[in-house]
């Protein structure tokens, strides 16, 4: 398994390997000792599967708060997307700008997305699978987000913003400016 720190330390990607014979392939996509030692804390509570059946359906930029803030291992099953972490840290050097990367089924690659970050993905294929691990349960309460193109952000998604599909509560989301400071390091 190869982990990788990305441009903002704290966000990792990971890369499982595949053994593949004639039959197909198996993966360990989640290795609690490895993990540990990458800076990748469990334990996982909860896990989430999401299909979307377009091109560009785009869900966050997202987090929860309080007791209930979430870690986040994402990995895409079918398809491809686009994945975003925002880093909403006060007192973080880091504060505001955001990681981006593919992770896609043939790439087979999966991304750590730490407490202290919004996050968001956007489809870059039709009948896209991603499952992802949580590190805390839903809590509709904890909620909290920024919307997907605040221009201080500034996201370079690779979907054009015509073709962006998102559900009604996401179009209401405020700009990252607007928000109470979520978090502090």
């Amino acid at each position: 398994m190869k982990i990788e720190a990305l441009a903002i330390a704290d966000i990792k990607l990971i890369t499982p390997r595949r053994f593949q014979d004639p039959r197909g392939f198996f993966s360990e996509t989640w290795k609690d000792g490895a993990f540990a030692e990458a800076g990748i804390p469990g334990p996982f509570v909860q896990d989430n599967h999401a299909v979307s059946t377009g091109v560009g359906v785009l869900r966050g930029l997202h987090c929860q708060v309080g007791p209930n803030a979430q870690g986040k291992l994402i990995r895409c099953t079918r398809g491809a997307i686009y994945d975003v972490a925002v880093d909403v840290r006060w007192g973080s050097p880091t504060f505001g700008q955001y990681v981006g990367v593919e992770i896609s089924a043939e790439n087979w690659t999966q991304i750590w997305v730490p407490v202290g970050f919004l996050h968001a993905y956007c489809t870059l294929t039709a009948d896209t699978e991603v499952i992802y691990k949580v590190t805390a349960p839903y809590d509709k309460s904890a909620e909290r987000g920024a919307i997907w193109n605040d221009p201080e952000i500034s996201i370079d998604w690779p979907v054009p913003a015509d073709q962006i599909i998102l559900s009604d509560k996401d179009k209401l989301l405020p700009f990252l400016r607007e928000l109470p400071q979520l978090f502090r390091i």
